[in-house]
């Protein structure tokens, strides 16, 4: 229907074990060739061991250094916490490329599809509240909704949602750039327009990301609760654990409501940046729309993780992974664990959206980090450097 301009809205894939090619707004709802290098990143601050961090750049700023040195991504930030609790956080780069400005302490970003997180969750406690059956058919919860060439809802289950292991076609690569940026979407738009197109495998068959398993998701959450998603998720996840800044934005909201950098975004991959920070986030919705620190997400995994948001049980089903291509990762039900170099795994998610990527996670003894960069990678150099990043600061 649309010209395919690129896989923004499949963003968090790219490091997922999926093939990665340039991006375009349209495809991250989810590099630049200017020299940052010469901008000198801030020290780290540490509030619990100042003198410590002053005392030189630890592996996970020097990391951030080379972000912004070597990969030519305007500013980076992370959060980090330590088995014991404590927190550091970092910046490197510059928030504002027009004017110069810091990077903002813990500032929000776009956490694209972290969100799919939050809205697994939700699914997840009404599971537990027996109000989902995780291997109910979609037609259960939305009768004749889903129908396409090769797609039928009622051979579709709500567990194969999550999972992306439904075979739906992705919506995200049928949107161009200013789509992306400027329009409102509806969530049912979203999906006509991914039943426009065959489906990509047989329920059941194969892991492959897809955007459009969320959105379903998100729909069969209001028709279950009667309540619009962001209701449900700002009551049952972000109020629940004290996220005090995260929020899902209001229909029309465009701009972060908190201090932020500002996000850029290069498509094609050689192409000038741009300043993306103000979009219309709605092409992602339950898939992508959130907007976070990340503390705020090393808080989420952490609580996740300690049985504080889900029954052992539904925790157990988010937990259970399959293979998701050919670099250790593997999905649960909105939750990816990731091998570390210094062994066992970490489990979160990360998401690209045009002007963000933010990557990270938390380990089973309490260790947790997230890193923000504030353009998406377009080389696999950059890739690598914000996967080490992260296994830096969990491994340090």
């Amino acid at each position: 229907m649309r010209a395919r301009t690129g896989q923004n809205l499949r963003s968090s894939t790219r490091r997922d074990g999926l093939r990665r090619r340039a991006v375009s707004a349209a495809a991250a709802l989810a590099v630049g060739v200017m020299t940052l290098g010469v901008l000198a990143p801030p020290a780290a601050s540490d509030s619990a061991a100042p003198a410590a961090a002053a005392a030189g750049p630890d592996a996970v700023q020097r990391a951030l250094n080379t972000l912004v040195r070597d990969d030519g991504m305007p500013a980076a930030l992370a959060s980090v916490k330590d088995r014991n609790g404590r927190a550091r956080t970092y910046t490197a780069g510059v928030g504002d490329l027009t004017t110069g400005a810091k990077v903002p302490r813990d500032g929000q970003v776009r956490i694209g599809s972290n969100t799919k997180a939050f809205t697994a969750v939700v699914v997840l406690q009404l599971v537990g509240e027996g109000r989902i059956d995780l291997d109910a058919f979609v037609d259960t919860y939305l009768p004749g909704l889903v129908r396409g060439e090769g797609i039928d809802g009622s051979r579709i289950t709500v567990r194969q949602l999550l999972q992306h292991t439904s075979g739906l076609p992705e919506y995200g690569v049928h949107l161009d750039d200013d789509e992306i940026r400027n329009r409102y979407f509806e969530p049912r738009e979203l999906l006509d327009l991914a039943l426009e197109h065959p489906a990509d495998a047989e329920p059941g068959k194969t892991w492959r990301y897809s955007n459009t398993n969320y959105v379903l998701a998100g729909l069969i959450v209001q028709k279950v609760t009667g309540r619009p998603l962001a209701e449900e998720m700002d009551r049952r996840v972000i109020k629940r654990i004290g996220l005090r800044h995260t929020y899902f934005p209001a229909p029309g909201e465009m701009t972060l409501r908190e201090p932020h950098p500002r996000g850029y975004h290069r498509s094609p991959a050689d192409g000038p940046l741009r300043d993306f920070t103000e979009m219309d986030p709605s092409a992602g919705w339950a898939a992508g729309q959130l907007i976070s620190t990340n503390s705020d997400l090393n808080r989420f995994f952490t609580a996740l993780l300690a049985g504080r948001l889900l029954p052992a049980a539904q925790l157990a089903e988010m937990r259970t992974t399959v293979p998701a291509g050919t670099s250790g990762l593997r999905y649960g039900l909105g939750l990816t664990s990731r091998p570390l170099s210094c062994g066992g795994v970490y489990w979160g998610h990360g998401g690209d959206i045009a002007g963000y990527e933010t990557r990270g996670g938390v380990t089973d003894d309490g260790r947790a980090a997230n890193v923000a960069v504030t353009s998406i990678p377009t080389d696999e150099a950059a890739v690598r450097h914000v996967s080490e990043a992260v296994d830096r600061a969990l491994c340090g």
